[in-house]
């Protein structure tokens, strides 16, 4: 059986509009934001100010557990650019609790036994910008 570990992949800073600012203030914190409609009820995954399910502009922020399954992955074992020197790595969806899925990295794992349905949490990765990427690690069991 392989150990191949996940590498340290790069975190960028990243790309902050107004109507993302908070949640990127609140990774950096180390919580997990997303919004709600209040109209329809839905968790929204990424944040925007209109819900894609009714269009409403009634949305809220919401801290989100930061736990959810592998919806689907692939290991990646060609990439270009800063990402060429780290496969291989996971790039994924995971379905969060609230219902949402998030495409993200799987880390912290041996990249080879990441499955389908496997629990994960999130990670605040810092980007040494004084912001943090979310990415996702297998959960603990404790």
């Amino acid at each position: 059986m392989s150990d191949v570990r996940s590498p340290v992949l790069p975190t960028p800073q990243p790309v902050v509009n107004p109507d993302t600012e908070k949640f990127w203030k609140a990774a950096a914190e180390g919580t997990f934001l997303g919004k709600r409609c209040d109209d329809c009820g839905e968790a929204i995954w990424y944040p925007r100010p209109i819900c894609p399910f009714c269009h409403s502009m009634n949305t809220r922020w919401e801290a989100f557990t930061g736990r959810g399954v592998v919806y689907s992955y692939s290991v990646v074992h060609r990439a270009a650019g800063e990402w060429k020197g780290v496969t291989p790595y996971v790039l994924a969806y995971v379905e969060l609790e609230e219902g949402p899925r998030v495409m993200t990295n799987i880390v912290d794992c041996d990249v080879e036994q990441v499955r389908i349905g496997d629990a994960v949490e999130v990670v605040f990765e810092d980007t040494g910008n004084g912001s943090a990427l979310p990415r996702f690690r297998p959960a603990s069991t404790t």
